[in-house]
């Protein structure tokens, strides 16, 4: 066990935590004097990560791919040696494929049903028994607006979402009677390194025109909801999921020419 801090110092396990969701939460932990566990299956990112966030004995790097049972576990077994403790687990890691329903094969179905699905189920199972040795604690999972509105191109990735947020109610229903939390954040479109390599300006104009706020979000927008949902502020919310998206799935169909309407007063 790491003795640089009390033990009673809480701690987090971010999964997909070498950048940016997953590091921007990382940091929102850190900053309210937390430790942080990061695994991560990119082992290259994740050490740079550790590196540049230059916190010996609060950040604890682990190279994981929460689709394999076994090393979860390991990881898990790890964590808990080391720390003594865990807390809050956010289930953000994740992976896409946009393809057309058709042309979507098997193999890419299962990768991202693996990752998305199977990784949250499989780290909340082996987290949650550590979590009680201390009394409780919160699991966040990272759905997706795209697990609440269907879209093209999403036929693996939208439903891997859509199946998390029911999986969160379901741990929810079961976990919140001995006291660990379970909700999830359904994010919109959100300013990362990826988003800005595979985001056409035509895909940003049609999306800044349905979204009420006219932008994207930011990873520490995103990293401060999930905060509070592991946060005793959240002592009470239980098997929810909050869509953090700038008002995207509440519009509904929010067709961009009726947009184009005056606003009242203008």
């Amino acid at each position: 066990m790491n003795t640089s801090l009390p033990a009673t110092t809480p701690v987090a396990v971010v999964t997909g935590g070498a950048r940016g969701i997953g590091l921007a939460i990382a940091q929102w932990f850190l900053a309210q004097g937390g430790r942080v566990a990061l695994w991560d299956i990119d082992a290259d990112t994740l050490f740079k990560a550790e590196q540049a966030l230059d916190q010996p004995g609060r950040v604890l790097a682990l190279h994981v791919d929460v689709s394999q049972p076994d090393q979860v576990q390991a990881a898990t077994a790890k964590t808990a040696a080391h720390f003594g403790r865990i807390d809050s687990l956010v289930n953000n890691a994740g992976v896409a494929v946009f393809k057309p329903t058709l042309d979507t094969t098997f193999d890419e179905w299962q990768t991202v049903m693996a990752t998305n699905l199977s990784g949250p189920f499989l780290c909340t199972q082996a987290i949650a028994p550590v979590m009680l040795k201390t009394g409780g604690g919160a699991v966040v999972n990272i759905a997706s607006i795209s697990g609440l509105r269907a879209s093209t191109l999403r036929v693996a990735y939208g439903t891997s979402k859509a199946a998390l947020i029911h999986l969160t109610k379901q741990h929810a229903t079961e976990l919140g009677t001995v006291g660990i939390r379970v909700n999830a954040i359904a994010p919109g479109p959100v300013e990362t390194e990826m988003a800005k390599q595979v985001h056409t300006q035509a895909i940003r104009r049609d999306y800044f025109a349905v979204i009420p706020l006219a932008r994207y979000g930011s990873t520490e927008e995103i990293a401060n909801a999930v905060g509070f949902l592991c946060s005793p502020a959240a002592s009470y919310i239980n098997g929810q999921v909050l869509a953090v998206d700038g008002g995207f799935d509440g519009a509904g169909v929010g067709l961009p020419t009726l947009r184009e309407t005056p606003r009242p007063g203008a």
